[in-house]
């Protein structure tokens, strides 16, 4: 009687014990209601990461979050307001959109093409294409310790940039007043003078600047950019730990150059001259 009774309990408890379920989705923790619209705190985290650091810091505090929240809720609310006069119906809102798709779409191209830019350069240095001994840049360094000094004008065709060389020739000290009425780059101006190791400059340049006289005027030099008149204003010789990571950086540019080079003969490239 005693055992049956035990079996009877058992049995009662096993009834009433809650059968497992299936594991049950949670909702999203809603933080505010505008109408028919929810916001998430996931809404919420979203937007705080659009802040400045600052801004975020204050958000994340009793008083900061309040504000977040209110901001977010008037801008549901002008929604639904914009909305309900099918205000995203009109003309005008149906225009700026796509004026900004495809603006987004100008944006997602060029990070396309980006991308697979750095992948490409990425797996060419990976593959060792690209990559430079200290033998290359100790035999670099022996032939190019130095840098040098220029200031230049660019010009935008050849008959002024003929007669700008004239008057500098004659009159170095007017480099400045011939800059600033001539050039065609006024950042090369505001920059006046800047320096390069061999390797780092348009190589005619890099000619004309090695075997100039420091002071001396030169030009007109025509490259893709324009017609360029440089005068050299000095040079100095680098230590080995100053030009290092420059030449690491030119020799590696020069072996990417060269497949370049083998991919031009690959794939026809033509360029065409407007100015000729």
């Amino acid at each position: 009687m005693k055992k049956g009774f035990i079996i009877f309990l058992l049995m009662l408890a096993a009834w009433g014990c809650p059968k497992p379920q299936a594991e049950q989705t949670t909702a999203p923790e809603v933080a505010a209601r505008i109408g028919n619209v929810t916001v998430s705190q996931e809404d919420v985290e979203a937007r705080l990461r659009l802040l400045s650091a600052e801004d975020r810091k204050f958000a994340q505090t009793p008083m900061g979050r309040q504000n977040l929240l209110n901001i977010i809720a008037r801008e549901k609310l002008i929604a639904l307001a914009a909305k309900e006069e099918k205000l995203d119906e009109s003309d005008v809102y149906l225009t700026l959109m796509e004026d900004k798709r495809a603006q987004l779409d100008e944006i997602y191209e060029e990070y396309a093409t980006q991308t697979l830019e750095q992948i490409w350069y990425d797996k060419l240095k990976e593959n060792g294409q690209l990559e430079v001994t200290d033998k290359e840049i100790a035999e670099y360094y022996k032939k190019y310790p130095y840098e040098m000094t220029v200031r230049q004008i660019i010009l935008d065709n050849a008959q002024t940039a003929d007669q700008v060389l004239r008057t500098l020739k004659a009159s170095p000290s007017k480099w400045n007043t011939m800059a600033k009425q001539y050039s065609v780059a006024p950042e090369v101006i505001r920059s006046d003078k800047f320096s390069f190791m061999p390797g780092e400059f348009i190589p005619s340049l890099e000619v004309i600047a090695a075997t100039s006289a420091s002071g001396s005027v030169q030009g007109f030099i025509k490259t893709p950019q324009g017609f360029h008149i440089i005068m050299k204003t000095g040079e100095k010789r680098l230590s080995r730990k100053e030009a290092e990571p420059r030449i690491r950086t030119v020799l590696e540019n020069k072996k990417l150059d060269a497949v370049l080079e083998a991919l031009q003969n690959k794939y026809e490239v033509v360029i065409y001259d407007k100015n000729e």
